[in-house]
């Protein structure tokens, strides 16, 4: 019959996602540009927080819909290789994103500049700069992601190899939480920076490479945190946990960018 599902694939229905999802991008992309713009006087942020609040819209809305998929049995194996697929791209492009600022710390950590350059040659770190001690608080962060990445691994194992919701529950529940105190104590660590982002190459690198890294760290957290709530909904199986494991993969992506960070920004390049 003309109605009967002959294939493995999953047609989407017409959904306003992908319209809404470009215009809130916009306004607030705009919105920011108002926002910042010197030649704009009373500069105020309402067109970007607008355009913000349109952008979590759209984030929840579709990945609930994505969700709801999952739970209908419209995620087939070729879904989930497409599922994946695109959760490695995004991944690949994350990598590039970050390329780009240790392309430029390690640029001006090996050839640094100084008035009259080229034929004066500065310093690295630039004079004046006080840098922090890498094995103190920055070790600190650095065990404490990687235990959290081993609480995923632990929770991911639970479900796939035993199918203990327990495990399951508890390994994400202390992921979030070791997630949450990585934020913490790089807040913290911020606040006691003895350079500031502005006026100096190495403050500017420092706070563009960490601070999104950061970033990242606070979308993993919230990653996390809606698979312990779907874990704790018994939405995951060992055959369907997709969102698992696409939440497991960028917490390790995220991990392995610290330790680059660590290694470079924070023992190499201090």
């Amino acid at each position: 019959m003309a109605h009967v599902k002959n294939h493995d694939y999953h047609i989407l229905n017409p959904s306003i996602w992908p319209l809404l999802g470009a215009l809130s991008g916009f306004v607030m992309l705009f919105g920011f540009v108002l926002m910042v713009s010197p030649a704009i006087e009373n500069n105020t942020p309402w067109m970007f927080v607008i355009g913000l609040v349109g952008v979590l819209y759209v984030m929840f809305g579709w990945w609930a819909d994505v969700v709801h998929e999952a739970q209908e049995g419209d995620h087939t194996p070729v879904v989930i290789i497409g599922l994946r697929y695109g959760m490695l791209l995004f991944i690949m492009s994350e990598v590039m994103f970050f390329s780009a600022w240790f392309w430029t710390f390690f640029k001006h950590a090996l050839y640094p500049m100084a008035e009259g350059y080229p034929k004066v040659e500065g310093t690295w770190p630039p004079a004046g700069i006080q840098t922090f001690d890498p094995w103190h608080l920055p070790l600190i962060n650095t065990l404490v992601l990687l235990c959290s990445g081993m609480a995923v691994t632990w929770a991911h194992h639970a479900l796939v190899h035993e199918n203990n919701r327990k495990d399951l529950i508890s390994g994400l529940a202390i992921a979030v939480f070791l997630g949450l105190m990585f934020t913490v104590l790089q807040a913290f660590e911020y606040s006691h920076a003895a350079f500031g982002l502005a006026g100096n190459i190495y403050g500017a690198s420092f706070f563009m490479a960490t601070g999104f890294h950061g970033f990242h760290v606070i979308i993993g957290t919230i990653f996390l945190f809606v698979c312990l709530v779907r874990a704790i909904r018994g939405q995951f199986s060992p055959e369907h946990h997709v969102g698992l494991e696409a939440a497991a993969w960028y917490w390790h992506f995220v991990d392995v960018v610290w330790l680059f960070l660590f290694g470079a920004v924070y023992i190499w390049g201090g």
